[in-house]
């Protein structure tokens, strides 16, 4: 018992599901005008860094009240996932055009109800693992002709991939982090048609967060490669 009444829940280790939940507060705060981007970008490193509670302290203990300093065990009130109402706190893009080029949408945007892609012999990545969502549900209308178009989605988002590939792909790729879903998960939609070319949907760790060791790919493939 003596032990038990020694220990410090401060430094318990964290899950995915509190720094994810840290990474919404300081995404709020941000939209909210309380940090800069370079300072969301900094303590966003440091969340997905940290290994314990006490880790987390510093990064939000000048943003909200002392109930926050803490954050709670998964089971606690979840975190918006999107910033509702707070639009112009971040560049909006409603639109992406490659014509036998490249452009590339990641980092602090601002993503509406609906954004148009459209790639021509060219490649097109749409990173929303940190964009600033408004609405809960964003339709993604992606079309290519003989290029590419990635949708990039963090472990927090839903997904709908309801797009046609003739000639080519329009699919959801192998995530690369597994799935935490919570009860204010925006969706994602992603519509569409690939000719000759691939549209594809794919789950990734944030930024700075490290890839689950269960979901790399140790194996050898047919032709030698690792899977």
């Amino acid at each position: 018992m003596g032990e038990l009444e020694g220990h410090d829940p401060a430094r318990m280790r964290i899950s995915d599901a509190d720094r994810h939940k840290v990474a919404e507060v300081l995404r709020e705060a941000a939209g909210q005008g309380r940090l800069d981007l370079d300072e969301l970008d900094e303590r966003l490193e440091a969340t997905f860094a940290a290994k314990t509670y006490a880790d987390l302290v510093p990064i939000t203990v000048d943003l909200h009240p002392a109930h926050l300093a803490h954050p709670a065990p998964p089971a606690a009130q979840p975190m918006s996932p999107y910033a509702a109402g707070l639009p112009g706190t971040a560049p909006r893009h409603t639109t992406s055009l490659a014509i036998m080029g490249g452009q590339d949408r990641k980092g602090i945007w601002e993503v509406g109800a609906n954004h148009n892609a459209f790639a021509l012999m060219g490649g097109i990545d749409i990173d929303l693992r940190q964009a600033i969502f408004t609405t809960r549900e964003v339709i993604i209308n992606a079309s290519t002709v003989m290029g590419g178009i990635d949708v990039i989605v963090n472990a927090f988002t839903r997904v709908s991939v309801e797009g046609v590939g003739i000639m080519g792909a329009f699919d959801e790729a192998r995530a690369k982090v597994e799935p935490a879903f919570g009860a204010d998960s925006p969706l994602v939609r992603v519509r569409g048609i690939a000719v000759m070319g691939a549209v594809t949907v794919v789950r990734k760790p944030m930024p700075g967060e490290r890839r689950k060791r269960g979901l790399r790919r140790p194996f050898p493939g047919p032709h030698g490669q690792l899977h």
